[in-house]
């Protein structure tokens, strides 16, 4: 072999050499593209999930609401106050509640309210007094009950009634009289006639409409010195002692007298505990703001308004209706 032959030879093994460090691979570099393929391969991890807390069941709350401010009046947690578990006391402690949220406390005033029955002013335009309101205490503790179990919100049972007349009946209502009384007093007893001359203004021209109850007390209001009320005689246990307001009784008995002629039912009624010389034994009506009233209900199907005629030494209550009415309301 020539010295030329050899040296292409050697530049041939050369050339061969250098093309196969270009191509080839390193076991190195093998082993790192198998990891990356066999991890492309596998099925992508997702990161592990913290686990949940289970969040804590709320308490069973009842709410007890107004129904005309749908404001919250109580909330209720029945469990803690023994439902489930002592029924009967949960029950009495909320009859106590309903008691004194109907009828009031001496801190808060009830929701109960006597019903203050409309009047007709000297030009013979109504004046509106108030509706009867009452709630239901065995309904709502009822429907608190009820509700313990699931609690939610409920509203108290109100029951609101207006005065059993209408309107277009009022301008007819003084055209017969079905009942009338009178008693006499001494004049010259300037506090005792003035106490008598306030009542029955008090009472004068009081519409009463079917299935209207009247309250003497509520329909005259306190006798005493602020509204005018004078310093006289009255019956206080069996003795006759001075006293703001003495007198009223009088036309309390006098009232009672007359709408005993017709056919109402008495709600309320009291004696003297002496004799009056105004009425018959056993006719009178005692009354005394806060205390003994005089009620009864118009149960004779129709109005009728009360009519007091106060003059120098006597008073008048008379009965007065349409007469159309006249044969439903005088008694039979």
């Amino acid at each position: 072999m020539t010295k030329r032959s050899w040296l292409v030879s050697i530049l041939l093994i050369c050339g061969f050499i250098v093309m196969t460090g270009c191509t080839g691979k390193t076991k190195t570099e093998k082993a790192v593209e198998e990891k990356v393929t066999e991890t492309q391969q596998q099925p992508e991890q997702k990161p592990q999930e913290e686990p949940q807390k289970e969040e804590e069941p709320q308490p069973i709350t009842v709410n007890v609401l107004d129904p005309n401010t749908r404001s919250i009046l109580k909330s209720f947690l029945p469990v803690e106050m023994g439902f489930g578990t002592d029924n009967e006391t949960y029950k009495k402690e909320l009859e106590i509640w309903a008691k004194n949220l109907a009828r009031g406390t001496e801190n808060t005033k009830g929701y109960d309210q006597r019903m203050i029955l409309d009047k007709l002013d000297s030009n013979g335009q109504i004046i509106k007094g108030k509706p009867r309101i009452i709630l239901e205490e065995s309904e709502l503790v009822e429907k608190v009950i009820t509700a313990s179990a699931v609690g939610g919100d409920i509203e108290l049972p109100l029951y609101v009634t207006e005065s059993g007349y209408k309107p277009e009946e009022v301008d007819h209502l003084g055209e017969v009289v079905v009942a009338s009384f009178t008693t006499r007093f001494n004049s010259g007893v300037i506090g005792r006639s003035k106490n008598i001359e306030l009542s029955a203004e008090a009472i004068n021209n009081i519409i009463v409409g079917a299935g209207d109850n009247f309250s003497f007390n509520t329909t005259v209001g306190p006798s005493d010195a602020t509204h005018g009320y004078q310093k006289a005689k009255e019956i206080v246990n069996k003795q006759l002692v001075d006293g703001i307001g003495g007198g009223i009784c009088q036309t309390s008995s006098t009232l009672y007298n007359a709408v005993d002629q017709v056919g109402v039912s008495y709600i309320e009624k009291h004696h003297h505990s002496l004799s009056v010389g105004y009425v018959p034994a056993g006719r009178d009506a005692t009354v005394s703001y806060g205390g003994p009233d005089f009620q009864f209900q118009n149960t004779t199907g129709a109005p009728f308004i009360i009519k007091s005629i106060y003059k120098k030494g006597t008073l008048t209550i008379e009965i007065r209706t349409s007469a159309a009415y006249q044969s439903l309301i005088a008694k039979h």
